[in-house]
C-alpha cells in the first residue's frame, strides 16, 4: 500500500487542481448576502457636507453602494458607468477607501459625482464590515438595507445588464434576485 501513496496522493492534487480551474474568482460569495448591510456611519468625504450611514440604506429605496479609491485603475475605467447609471435614475452611494481626502475632491471633480451620498472610510474599517476584498466592489442594497447582490472588480455593461439592473428591478418591485443574474 505504501508504493501506492505517491500516486494517491498525485491523484487528489489533480482532482483539486482541476475542479479550481473551473471556479470563476469574480464569484466569491458572500456571507452578507441577504443580511442588512452593517451599522456604520462615515464622515462625508472633503467637499461635501452630507455624511453615509447605514441609516441612508434604509431610506425605501434600492440603491447600489460602490466601492472605491482615487488611486484605482479599475474604478476610473468603471466610473463612466457610474455615471450612466446615475443619470438614468439609479440611486448610488460611495464608500472612498482608504483615499486621501484632496485627492478624492479631485477625482471627482475631475470625472463627475455619481454619488448621492460618500463617505470616506479613511482607515477601512467599515470595508472590512462590508466584506471588501479590494477596489472596486459594489453592492446593491433593497430599500430596507439588506443587501442583495455582491459585484466583485469594474463593473462592465454586461455586468450591470445580467446582474445589477436584474437585482436593482427585483429590489423596486420587492421581489427576489432572479437565479441568472448570479448574485
Amino acid at each position: 500500500m505504501m508504493r501506492y501513496l505517491p500516486f494517491i496522493v498525485f491523484v487528489v492534487i489533480g482532482i483539486a487542481l482541476a475542479v479550481g480551474l473551473t471556479l470563476n474568482p469574480r464569484e466569491i460569495p458572500s456571507a452578507l448576502i441577504g443580511k442588512p448591510v452593517p451599522e456604520f456611519s462615515l464622515p462625508a468625504i472633503q467637499g461635501r457636507s452630507e455624511a453615509f450611514s447605514a441609516a441612508d440604506l434604509r431610506a425605501g429605496q434600492p440603491a447600489l453602494v460602490n466601492v472605491f479609491a482615487s488611486w484605482c485603475l479599475p474604478c476610473r475605467i468603471e466610473h463612466p458607468l457610474l455615471m450612466q447609471l446615475q443619470r438614468s435614475g439609479t440611486v448610488i452611494h460611495g464608500l472612498n477607501y482608504k483615499d486621501e481626502p484632496a485627492a478624492v475632491a479631485r477625482w471627482l471633480k475631475d470625472l463627475g459625482d455619481p454619488f448621492a451620498r460618500t463617505g470616506a472610510d479613511r482607515d477601512g474599517r467599515v470595508s472590512i464590515d462590508w466584506g471588501v476584498y479590494g477596489v472596486p466592489e459594489t453592492f446593491v442594497v433593497d430599500g430596507r438595507g439588506q443587501i442583495i447582490c455582491k459585484h466583485i472588480g469594474p463593473l462592465t455593461e454586461l455586468d450591470v445588464s445580467n446582474k445589477i439592473k436584474p437585482a436593482l428591478d427585483a429590489a423596486k418591485a420587492g421581489k427576489p434576485v432572479p437565479s441568472q443574474a448570479k448574485c
